[in-house]
């Protein structure tokens, strides 16, 4: 990749490798208190609708939205709402997931909460109005339409984090970065490629030393850390697949199965083989 050449879709290379998907389990009017404990291990999203909703999280300052509000936990966080029974407010509440454990740099890269006024989201207006229409009928189909407005809604709260430069740190502030977005663009999108530091300093169009140091000043890691890290989780997404080491190792940028696994076992922990057979294991209990 030339320092000329300028990503055109920064979040498309990470959503090939990792499948975004939502489950909605509330809709409606909620009145009075409701606790929200997610023992399901993945994230959160509220949408408020309308009404008056106070936000109790044990470690934080509880607060107060009186505007239409989209609310997005990175992961478990016990939580509570607390609605005035007479008023009421309208909500849309699903569990997000990101296709794979904190390996995945979209959801390292996001903060444990955001709370965005809908207001704030340019473009949004015609994906709430399929949301809040599907989510307050009793049509055929109802649910399935609701779980993809709510990942194209994350979608936009994604684009919109970048735009705005919502987030300081992590995946997400590089993007929002026009010179750093080449060098991780060209990461996510050839993990395979013998990439050097000097490669994407050049991608970016950058010095070594001013690339390595905005690189690691933004994005919180070394650009080969986190390159590292990218392949690592590339790779578990590939195995989850059932594909095998010796296809694997290739594919994210290693000359063989033996190398590829001594970078994954200190990454993870765990051998590629002892990590799946866990991976099968917790999936065999759930």
């Amino acid at each position: 990749m030339t320092a000329s050449a300028t990503p055109t879709d920064p979040l498309s290379p990470l959503f090939k490798r990792f499948t975004l998907s939502a489950r909605l389990f509330y809709s409606g009017a909620l009145c009075g208190i409701a606790d929200f404990a997610n023992n399901q291990g993945i994230g959160m999203v509220h949408v408020l609708r309308r009404g008056r909703l106070r936000v109790a999280q044990p470690s934080a300052r509880s607060f107060e939205l009186t505007q239409p509000t989209l609310l997005f936990y990175r992961r478990p966080v016990v939580h509570r709402f607390e609605v005035d029974a007479a008023d009421g407010a309208d909500l849309v509440c699903a569990f997000i997931d990101f296709g794979a454990t904190l390996g995945n740099p979209l959801l390292r890269g996001l903060p444990e909460f955001l709370a965005v006024p809908l207001a704030d989201m340019p473009g949004v207006e015609s994906t709430l109005a399929l949301l809040f229409d599907e989510a307050f009928s009793r049509r055929p189909g109802r649910e399935a339409g609701i779980d993809r407005l709510v990942e194209f809604l994350v979608v936009l709260l994604l684009r919109h984090s970048i735009d705005a430069q919502l987030i300081k740190l992590g995946v997400l502030a590089g993007l929002s970065d026009a010179r750093l977005a080449k060098a991780l663009t060209a990461m996510h999108e050839q993990p395979a490629q013998p990439w050097s530091l000097a490669s994407l300093a050049q991608a970016a169009g950058m010095s070594r030393a001013r690339f390595a140091a905005a690189f690691h000043d933004v994005v919180g890691a070394p650009p080969l850390d986190y390159l590292t890290d990218w392949r690592v989780s590339v790779a578990q997404t590939l195995l989850r697949r059932d594909k095998s080491l010796k296809a694997v190792a290739p594919e994210v940028g290693y000359s063989s199965p033996a190398a590829f696994s001594r970078v994954f076992a200190k990454r993870v922990g765990a051998s590629p083989v002892d990590w799946m057979a866990a991976q099968r294991a917790a999936a065999d209990k759930s």
